[in-house]
């Protein structure tokens, strides 16, 4: 199935220059499995699999999957915690030619309805029993209501059989010769072609609540990857973990990207919590984790003496801000690099910084651009902005998706005829790295002045009574909109108004940026799992607030 938006220009283009190859994520795991098979590849908290048997399993569900009759581009919903097993289907789709999307276990009938009605898929992979939820259950009456969703592949066996029609255990899959009972040859015969078949599909966090969903070539992925593992100098010695959950970027991008290409053991933490994180990286001798700064406040929060980590080399958090003062705590503690990037789902991967840049520009920027990205700034009129100056980021590169799962219409409003879009950041440059201001979305216009919210998050976070901050914009007769702070303090502070504007005045900031309004909250909303603060939750708060003050 041909990706809507590469033309053979793109594809001519971004081949010419060396950035896409004929290789898919495959290649690489049975590679694996003939080089190093008996060197463990996945490890989660009921099974350890090795570069061999992996190989074998993730066969066998492709060949079992093509036996019952999946055709090449059928879409399959992949909806998994971080187990092994999950792990080897994702990888096992592309292999059998099947188009997933990994969505993130806490979706119900409501998200996954919106992406059924979207993709149209034939089959979906859940687990049976988990979080004391019941999938099965779930499918059994979205199956009802979409009759081309045909099959359901269970990942555990914590539902008994006998299971309802067209519903099987991955793990009986697993256990039978497929090798022998059917010709792998035919798995070859559906192979993705890197540039010319949509490969992958991924879900956005969808700005409106309805996520978007975003068609991948496998080429694009496949040279982020190879960026990531030049930048974090992965090898094959190195241990990821997976502490974020793997369906998303924060620890996807590790783990199931980039630690195959380089034959990196992979650790799937299935259940957070931050003693079972730091117990799982001492056991395993982990290198290297992926996961939100939730993840790492939580962490540090923590005995660390307790444990040995002195193996961590370096932590991937993304998801969301990482305070600079948490970062170097965690540097200071955990032992590993903090590391940073930028990038979306919409748009793709933009830069990224290397793990022996300078702790000040890893905690403070999201690097260079990766290789192949042009980037320019551009203010609101379309007008490139003068060196020095904050702009609008825009890039064009290797590492885009190819849109919208066949929405040409949505996709055109995202990338213009000559492949430039944009991630929708204010940004600045220096010496070629990429300082965020904020979101273009985010920006509070305040009686015509602009006040960039991460520049004010990023002073406050160095307040020593500040756990967590966001700014988002309240509504104001006079201004239109005017800055309010919100606060969480660290465990046993009182953080006052007064103290936050004394606190930013001695940092030499503009009047106009102070924030007119302090609200103090126990915790930040989040985004899902993600550790993302949902802004758009606060934004409602205040601007019922401010409506309901008004009446008063």
């Amino acid at each position: 199935m041909r990706p809507i938006r590469y033309t053979d220009a793109i594809i001519e283009e971004f081949k010419a220059e060396g950035y896409w190859t004929d290789e898919v994520f495959t290649d690489f795991w049975l590679k694996n499995a003939k080089e190093r098979p008996n060197r463990e590849a996945l490890v989660d908290s009921t099974l350890r699999v090795t570069w061999g048997e992996a190989g074998k399993i993730m066969d066998r569900f492709a060949l079992a999957w093509t036996d019952l009759g999946l055709d090449k581009d059928d879409r399959v919903i992949l909806q998994s915690p971080n187990c092994a097993y999950g792990f080897l289907a994702r990888v096992a789709c592309e292999r059998a030619g099947l188009i997933n999307i990994t969505v993130m276990p806490y979706l119900r009938h409501k998200e996954l309805t919106h992406i059924i009605e979207k993709i149209d898929p034939r089959a979906i992979i859940i687990p049976g029993i988990y979080r004391k939820f019941n999938y099965l259950e779930m499918v059994e009456e979205l199956k009802a209501d979409h009759p081309n969703l045909k099959f359901a592949f269970l990942l555990d066996e914590t539902i008994p059989g006998p299971y309802p029609p067209n519903t099987y255990s991955l793990m009986a899959i697993a256990r039978e010769p497929w090798e022998e009972k059917k010709d792998p040859s035919v798995l070859a015969e559906r192979k993705f072609h890197p540039t010319m078949d949509v490969g992958a599909l991924t879900s956005t966090s969808g700005t409106t609540g309805v996520p978007k969903i975003v068609e991948w070539p496998l080429a694009p992925r496949l040279m982020t990857s190879k960026c990531r593992v030049d930048i974090w100098k992965l090898t094959g010695e190195d241990v990821t973990m997976a502490v974020a959950p793997f369906a998303g970027g924060a620890a996807g991008t590790l783990t199931y990207f980039a630690a195959p290409l380089v034959g990196a053991k992979i650790v799937l933490l299935e259940e957070f919590t931050p003693e079972g994180a730091l117990e799982m990286i001492q056991k395993e001798k982990v290198t290297c984790i992926g996961v939100v700064p939730t993840h790492i406040i939580r962490m540090l929060e923590c005995d660390l003496p307790k444990y040995d980590l002195t193996s961590l080399r370096f932590i991937r958090s993304a998801g969301g801000y990482l305070p600079p003062q948490v970062a170097i705590e965690a540097e200071e503690r955990l032992g590993g690099r903090i590391t940073s990037d930028l990038g979306t789902q919409d748009v793709g991967s933009v830069s990224g910084c290397y793990i022996d840049d300078p702790a000040d520009v890893r905690r403070r920027t999201v690097g260079k651009p990766l290789a192949g990205n042009k980037i320019k700034l551009l203010d609101e009129s379309g007008k490139e902005v003068p060196p020095g100056e904050p702009g609008i980021l825009y890039l064009r590169g290797p590492h885009s998706p190819a849109g919208y799962w066949r929405d040409p219409a949505t996709t055109k409003d995202v990338f213009d005829d000559n492949n430039w879009t944009t991630t929708g950041d204010i940004v600045t440059l220096e010496e070629g790295r990429i300082w965020i201001m904020g979101r273009q979305k985010d920006v509070i216009i305040r009686g015509g002045q602009n006040i960039y919210p991460a520049e004010i998050e990023g002073l406050l976070n160095e307040h020593p009574k500040v756990a967590s901050i966001a700014i988002v914009a309240m509504p104001d007769r006079e201004f239109v909109e005017r800055a309010c702070a919100y606060v969480v303090p660290k465990a046993g502070e009182t953080f006052t108004f007064d103290e936050m504007i004394s606190f930013l005045k001695s940092k030499k900031l503009a009047m106009y940026k102070l924030p007119e309004r302090l609200e103090i909250i126990a915790a930040m909303p989040t985004v899902g799992d993600s550790g993302k603060i949902d802004k758009k939750v606060l934004k409602k708060q205040i601007e019922d607030k401010v409506a309901a003050e008004g009446k008063a």
